[in-house]
């Protein structure tokens, strides 16, 4: 058994796989309704308005609904979109068992312990029948998959089957002869109504058998069977046909209650859960067990089997499991254009050119052989023409066939056996098998005879795989080791997760190891590892000719670049395991065993590659064919330090702009800005053009912003004191007093200062400035405007505030001269991207010489009718 997915919660009482999506419902004895993602392991939702445990759940087929049944007596419909309950169906007078959606109509089944079995509409939200005989607690109630049936367990200890074909006719609209038929029908409807309780649902057949409460039973979804479990520890199988029912065999084997019992719907199997913590599988056609789970201190309540895939689900004491019975990845392996893989009792080959798919030999399973016993790895020798499968059988085993040549009319040749816990070709005619009970690798000629036997390279090594002519990869607990089997020594090391794959590319230069969750990739003497962690399971993994790793998910195909890099390349409906890649042709096994080609864009990983490699005459080929867009491509070249490139691909200007400051493309920044013309946008261009002091940029933003404290404060750094004095103009036009003042400080004229503080009321402060620096006459008047207990005393040794001589005066300040990039050249010479780039930065010159113009030329008279408004605040 494998377990996918595990839940630590309160008592498990009810559970439900939605049909498409990975989730699952349970239900728990304290009253919540959890919704899980069971590939990703995470709780998506609860709904917690039940009153007490919550023992029935059900998804609908294809509404986005499900139904609970509670302690509470009562059965809620929930839509998980809208993530509250609908409405609440009351009826029963007893706990609720068990409820279940029909697979066709609007109906809902519920079992109480109030001895009844109802049947509700959930689009009228009534109930249309009530179905009674049981005369204890009903268990459980089912609708057949695709008949008119219910059948029901009962603690009286009998199985019911019920006939609801009246309930579909009374329900459903009736066309041809059953409309001439109508009034006849109603009238032998009211009077078995009447004498009977309703015809709606009849038994048809009660099963008998059990020696105690029956807890479960339930239909097979194609054959005429029933299975039931009960309180006397044997789960019994029943057929029926149209006028009876009766007992076929009784499979003993738990030793406590059994819980919950069902057919599985793709094998020949029946499973089981009970009271006893175990989990059994049961062979249908032999009546006998094949496997059993046990948990240490956890009893089983419920389970669950998904609509469509292989998973089965368990609710026990302490949570719940997502499990499989059986691996489902076919075991393989490529040589040059052929694949050879395991389907059936076959190995078979497939041509990749051809598709042409060929059974090989046939192979014997043992007859004894349970559940998971099939081929797990297989190791072609074409030297030898050879085939060598590994298995659990026996603990871990070996089998090896020469392949004749001509297979036609030949029997199947006969294997050589042996046991081991791996085992794969070393070289032209031997191959290495790890022996874990003795833990030693014996290396054996391919008549299955020892040759050598070595020591592993760490006593706790559990597999060996392939790493090249008398090499091996061993893997230990946490790491892998490159082990050489003629000289014994261990030539690398790789701590590593545990690795479960390994793949090699076609030149054995690069291999990436595959664990549940992870991918690392190295050279072929692990060095330059590289890691990437997935948070669902990696399947498989396939080298395409460019040194790019693909690899599955469950529910994608990725790639993974040789510096680490990964991305998804296209989403899959079902897991497939990558045999080849071929250009943008993707071979896989599906896990039916059935070989499928997979077309696929590889434009993304392409060009990352090319651009990793530095290939950048391809890189503009890809942009100029414009095969590559959106914000991932943009964002990746961000964060691998390509902006220039990323301003190849952008049309938008917010992107463009940011880009362009990101790579301190200030031309190609203006150009944006002023097509965005927002003060944010002008404001980032500001400090970008002041940080490589660019100042007729820096003069064109703080314009553009109306920041005028900062082109003040620009024109007093730059020396510019022609335009201070404008500055000091538009201020007093603006009514703007501090702004007057500050200018007038900066350009040291104290007439204006005192001035501007006499205007502003401020006549102490006015008579020191003009006292202070010997303007007497001005001095003598503010005096005199003052009374005599206002005059403030003059400040001693004072000298006049003069702004600092600026180092450079008008111009930029000069840059340091460097060659530019490979995509800079480009866009200079306008060669990129149909030259959209060359012409852009060309225009956003020619902007900036025209801002420069723009700010030179202010006319103080035009001020007024501008509009520049009331300062800004731009702190």
């Amino acid at each position: 058994m494998l377990t996918k997915f595990e839940t630590k919660s309160n008592r498990v009482k009810g559970l439900s796989f939605h049909p498409k999506r990975p989730w699952i419902l349970a239900s728990l004895h304290s009253g919540v309704v959890q919704l899980w993602d069971y590939r990703m392991g995470t709780l998506i939702d609860r709904f917690d308005e039940h009153d007490g445990p919550v023992r029935g759940i059900h998804f609908h087929k294809s509404q986005p609904l499900f139904v609970s049944g509670g302690d509470d007596y009562k059965i809620k419909v929930w839509n998980y979109k809208l993530r509250r309950c609908l409405f609440t169906l009351l009826g029963h007078l007893d706990y609720i068992r068990t409820v279940q959606f029909h697979s066709e109509y609007p109906w809902i089944v519920s079992a109480s312990d109030d001895q009844t079995i109802r049947t509700w509409n959930w689009q009228s939200r009534t109930c249309i029948s009530v179905l009674t005989g049981h005369n204890h607690y009903v268990m459980c109630a089912m609708f057949h998959p695709k008949e008119d049936l219910i059948v029901s367990a009962s603690l009286d200890q009998t199985v019911r089957v019920w006939d609801i074909s009246g309930l579909r006719k009374k329900s459903v609209a009736p066309s041809g002869d059953d409309m001439l038929r109508l009034p006849q029908m109603n009238l032998q409807m009211q009077v078995n109504a009447e004498l009977f309780g309703g015809g709606d649902g009849v038994v048809k057949y009660v099963l008998e058998g059990h020696d105690r409460g029956v807890n479960w039973a339930s239909f097979h979804p194609t054959l005429p069977l029933i299975v039931s479990g009960a309180d006397d520890r044997q789960v019994k199988l029943w057929r029926y046909n149209e006028s009876k029912a009766w007992e076929v065999d009784t499979l003993r084997g738990h030793t406590n209650n059994v819980s919950c019992v069902m057919f599985h719907a793709r094998q020949d199997l029946i499973i089981s859960n009970s009271e006893d913590k175990s989990i059994r599988a049961w062979d249908m056609s032999k009546r006998t067990g094949v496997q059993t789970f046990r948990r240490e201190h956890d009893r089983f309540w419920i389970l669950a089997a998904h609509p469509e895939i292989n998973l089965l689900a368990a609710g026990h004491d302490s949570g719940m499991i997502v499990f499989k019975l059986e691996r489902e990845r076919p075991a393989y392996a490529t040589n040059g254009n052929i694949m050879y893989y395991v389907k059936d009792r076959y190995v078979r080959t497939y041509d990749f050119s051809t598709g042409r798919d060929n059974p090989l030999i046939s192979i014997r399973r043992p007859a004894n052989a349970g559940m998971n016993q099939a081929p797990r790895t297989l190791s072609y020798n074409p030297a030898e023409n050879a085939v060598l499968l590994t298995s659990d059988v026996d603990g871990g085993s070996y089998e090896l066939y020469s392949v004749p040549k001509d297979t036609r009319g030949e029997a199947a040749p006969e294997a050589r056996r042996g046991l081991g816990g791996s085992a794969v070709f070393i070289a032209r005619n031997r191959f290495a098998v790890l022996d874990r009970s003795t833990s030693t690798i014996q290396v054996c000629n391919l008549q299955n005879e020892i040759t050598k036997k070595c020591a592993p390279p760490c006593a706790t090594t559990d597999a060996v795989f392939y790493a090249g002519t008398g090499l091996l990869l061993c893997r230990s607990e946490d790491k892998m080791m490159l082990f050489d089997v003629q000289q014994r020594i261990t030539l690398a090391e790789l701590s590593t997760p545990f690795i479960k794959y390994v793949v090699w590319n076609s030149d054995m230069s690069s291999v990436a190891l595959l664990s549940k969750h992870a991918i690392v990739i190295a050279d072929k003497k692990l060095g330059n590892a590289q890691t990437v962690h997935e948070t669902i399971r990696v399947k498989s993994a396939a080298w395409d000719e460019s040194g790019v790793l693909l690899y599955t998910t469950l529910n994608h195909i990725k790639y993974c670049l040789p510096n680490g890099d990964s991305g998804i390349v296209r989403t899959l409906d079902v897991p497939l395991y990558i045999t080849r890649v071929s250009g943008d042709t993707i071979h896989a096994l599906d896990r039916d065993g059935k070989a499928r080609a997979v077309q696929v864009n590889v434009t993304e990983y392409t060009f990352k590659l090319a651009l990793l490699q530095r290939k950048y005459e391809q890189v503009i080929a890809m942009i100029k064919s414009s095969a590559l867009c959106g914000s991932a491509i943009i964002a990746y070249l961000q964060a691998k330090g390509y902006p220039e490139v990323a301003l190849h691909f952008v049309a938008d200007e917010a992107t463009r702009f940011n880009l362009a400051l990101q790579c301190g493309n200030i031309e190609v920044a203006l150009q944006a800005a002023q097509a965005l013309d927002n003060k944010d946008t002008w404001y980032k261009l500001g400090v970008e053009a002041l940080r490589q002091g660019n100042f007729q940029i820096v003069e064109f933003s703080y314009q553009k912003t109306k920041s005028w404290e900062r082109l003040s404060f620009l024109y007093l750094i730059t020396g510019n004191l022609d335009r201070l004095r404008k500055m000091l103009k538009i201020a007093e036009m603006r009514g703007d007093v501090m702004g007057r003042f500050h200018n007038a400080l900066f350009l040291g004229d104290v007439r204006e200062q005192v001035r501007i503080l006499e205007e502003s009321g401020q006549l102490p402060l006015a008579y020191v400035a003009a006292a202070t620096h010997g303007y007497e006459e001005e001095a003598t008047r503010l005096r005199e405007m003052l009374p005599e207990d206002s005059v403030p005393p003059l400040p001693q040794r004072s000298s006049l505030l003069l702004p600092p001589a600026p180092i450079l005066k008008g111009d930029n300040w000069p840059l340091l001269t460097i060659s530019k990039g490979f995509f800079e050249t480009l866009a200079a010479k306008g060669g990129a991207a149909a030259g959209t780039a060359g012409a852009g930065a060309a225009a956003a010159t020619a902007g900036a010489g025209a801002a420069a113009a723009a700010a030179t030329g202010i006319d103080e008279s035009e001020l007024e009718a501008a509009g520049w408004g009331d300062e800004l605040d731009l702190g």
